[in-house]
């Protein structure tokens, strides 16, 4: 409930603010396990793809933010769950694969943390786990522009990213991350 009541109150916020623009939303299945893969270029990126997405969206969010209780709270309410950034944390992968077990949608940002320069950095293997341990349909999203009030924001939801040779071929999470952040970079450039 909290969820539909955040993403409206930021859709009414952010969409005339920044202007924003929805491209490809009928690239996301409306059912089964899906991985929205996306650039990361603003503290306000999770709720910018929430509010976008057809679909509600569990994030992993860094495990900082819930040491406070209020936001920790509000978090979980809105699907978040906690990840601890700069080692492997097994509890956020179990939890992440739960998410598409049960034919939800995880949000997931593969740069692991937002680029500076706006360029789109490489890829964590661990979307790439998550892809191949899940076999979810992986949609990639590109977000484009700068997050100023007025000036157009584009989110752009690419075509399944296909994957079923490199699982076929036992690839490694790192080369099928690899691949998610090509298409994601395509989108980019197509829209720029």
């Amino acid at each position: 409930m909290l969820y539909k009541i955040g993403k409206t109150i930021c859709w009414f916020i952010f969409k005339p603010l920044y202007r924003i623009r929805v491209i490809g939303k009928q690239n996301v299945p409306k059912s089964g396990p899906v991985i929205i893969c996306s650039n990361h270029i603003s503290n306000f990126d999770p709720p910018v793809v929430g509010l976008t997405c057809p679909r509600d969206i569990h994030f992993m969010a860094k495990e900082e933010l819930f040491h406070n209780k209020v936001i920790g709270s509000i978090l979980r309410k809105v699907h978040a769950f906690p990840v601890k950034r700069g080692m492997k944390d097994r509890q956020a992968l179990r939890d992440g694969l739960q998410v598409l077990k049960d034919n939800h949608t995880l949000g997931l940002f593969p740069e692991g943390t937002r680029s500076k320069s706006g360029e789109l950095q490489r890829g964590l293997a661990g979307t790439g786990f998550f892809a191949l341990r899940s076999k979810a349909t992986v949609i990639p999203c590109a977000i484009i522009g700068e997050y100023e009030p007025l000036k157009p924001l584009r989110v752009i939801y690419g075509e399944p990213v296909e994957l079923e040779d490199l699982r076929n071929q036992n690839a490694s999470p790192q080369e099928v991350v690899d691949r998610i952040m090509d298409e994601i970079q395509k989108l980019i450039n197509l829209h720029k």
